[in-house]
């Protein structure tokens, strides 16, 4: 009963999707969407999916595809709970634009205004840092703390922030634009160093509860082992498993939301037609989200005559075929997201999968150019060749680093001489044990957050993480001119060239010196 009222609701969408799109859209698509959807799906090795789109006003398409848990056999629907990551990143924008409204703070309050205790490394920037340069990427940092010391630790939040007095900049401070998480989790603190609601608990009043996203939540501990969720996967060696899902506590900020297709149709439709509304319901002003949705920092093009790329509040700001999109993608342990806006064409796309991909952003520009009366292209065919020979040059890549190691060597010393505690200002404690006939680093006291330590040639290591899908990555120790260990260096791998094909090769690394206490 239960499968003839699902096929009944899936029916009428189709009908109303047709009456809703024009005769050029429909010809536009792909023979049979939802086909098309399917086989891209399989194209990707993707075991569960949910696309929704909104135009004019209305929700047009929400629909599920595959499994939540690879052979589980549950299906995907349209109220399947994903992790979102960095498209985030604007609903804390959108947060910090209804303090705006209140006047509570302006976008170029300086950060110290509302946090006092802040520090940069450089006294100048700390002084003139404010909320808009942590918005629009232009502070400098990077990733060199990001993807590890950030979303790794169980610290609170604030503790994070504590640490960037002793990072360095990758660039000079509002030099360029340098994407970065950390920056979006000290936008979030803002909120709760201003109007005493933590980030988690003001996006849920001020946001979720009006725009009836009532499945929405901020942590993976608001979500039930009962609920409708779907679980991340990841494809190692060659097979895509199931993993451990990744805590975003840390740095909820800037990636820590958990939504479905049906809830995101409502954030997308808040964005578009008059932007900041629901249901006649005024939850930002137009005023901010104009200033959220528009050119904030210019990605600089190599050909004059590009198309222009910049990047607002949470949003990079792009011009396809004569129209302005807003997009953001969101990566995390086994789940990705894109989502798309036309806001001259009042259309909002968004896919969500359990594992990484590019498919939602073939499906969005798919969609797009059906809107825009083109079908010249198959965008999945096309993302998907990119995607293969990203592949081919990524195993390439990794192929050269085993072909270079050096056989038949062995350490400097016995392995219990590795054994200690070891320090960085910046990055804290990391410990090396002996466990058996084998060495085990452990970071941060953080449980189940270790690696063993696989001999790869003289004193250098590789670090095979305990949970898989952080993959393996290398480090190596120092001896001082007494032959005893001085330091361990530990190569964090901030941008696989390939995730597929493993942590490394990457081509945007960070290696933190550790003291032996």
């Amino acid at each position: 009963m239960m499968r003839k009222h699902s096929a009944l609701i899936t029916a009428l969408l189709i009908v109303f999707v047709g009456s809703l799109f024009s005769p050029t859209f429909a010809q536009s698509l792909p023979d049979n969407f939802d086909n098309w959807v399917k086989s891209a799906q399989k194209d990707w090795k993707i075991p569960g999916m949910a696309i929704g789109i909104v135009k004019d006003g209305e929700v047009i398409y929400a629909k599920g595809f595959g499994e939540k848990e690879l052979g589980s056999g549950e299906a995907v629907d349209a109220n399947t709970i994903f992790s979102i990551a960095s498209v985030s990143k604007n609903m804390t924008a959108a947060a910090l634009g209804i303090l705006v409204d209140e006047g509570v703070i302006d976008w170029d309050d300086k950060i110290t205004q509302h946090i006092p205790w802040f520090q940069m490394q450089d006294p100048w920037i700390t002084r003139e840092m404010t909320i808009r340069d942590a918005l629009i990427h232009q502070v400098g940092l990077g990733r060199k703390l990001g993807n590890r010391l950030q979303f790794m630790t169980a610290s609170p939040r604030d503790s994070v922030l504590y640490q960037m007095r002793f990072m360095d900049l990758e660039k000079p401070f509002r030099s360029e634009f340098v994407y970065n998480n950390v920056m979006y989790s000290l936008a979030g603190q803002i909120i709760e160093h201003t109007d005493g609601r933590t980030w988690d608990e003001f996006l849920t009043e001020k946001l979720f509860t009006p725009l009836e996203m009532n499945s929405t939540t901020t942590s993976i501990s608001q979500i039930n082992p009962n609920d409708n969720q779907a679980y991340p996967h990841q494809e190692i060696e060659g097979k895509v498993v199931r993993i451990q899902r990744r805590n975003w506590d840390n740095a909820g900020p800037a990636g820590g939301v958990n939504s479905s297709v049906n809830d995101l149709n409502k954030w997308m439709l808040m964005q578009l037609g008059t932007s900041g509304n629901y249901k006649g319901k005024t939850i930002v002003s137009s005023k901010q989200m104009n200033e959220i949705h528009k050119p904030q920092m210019v990605n600089r093009p190599n050909n004059a005559m590009s198309p222009q790329s910049s990047y607002g509040f949470g949003w990079n700001i792009l011009d396809y075929k004569g129209k302005r999109v807003l997009t953001h993608g969101g990566a995390t342990d086994g789940f990705n997201t894109a989502m798309y806006l036309m806001p001259e064409l009042n259309l909002g796309i968004v896919v969500v999968g359990n594992t990484f991909n590019s498919l939602g952003n073939a499906v969005a520009y798919q969609v797009m150019d059906a809107f825009l009366g083109g079908n010249e292209v198959d965008w999945n065919q096309r993302y998907l060749a990119s995607y293969q020979k990203r592949y081919d040059d990524a195993m390439t890549e990794r192929n050269k680093i085993h072909q270079a190691r050096v056989k038949k060597t062995k350490p400097s010393l016995k392995l219990e001489e590795y054994v200690g505690v070891y320090r960085s200002q910046a990055y804290g404690k990391v410990e090396v044990k002996q466990v058996g006939k084998d060495l085990v680093l452990h970071f941060w006291d953080t449980e189940g957050l270790e690696a063993k330590l696989e001999h790869w040639h003289y004193d250098t290591f590789r670090a095979v993480w305990k949970n898989p899908a952080q993959r393996e990555e290398f480090m190596q120790f120092y001896l001082n001119k007494d032959a005893k260990v001085e330091a361990l260096d530990f190569e964090f791998n901030l941008r696989p060239m390939l995730l597929q094909v493993g942590a490394y090769p990457s081509n945007y690394t960070h290696t933190e010196k550790f003291i032996k206490q």
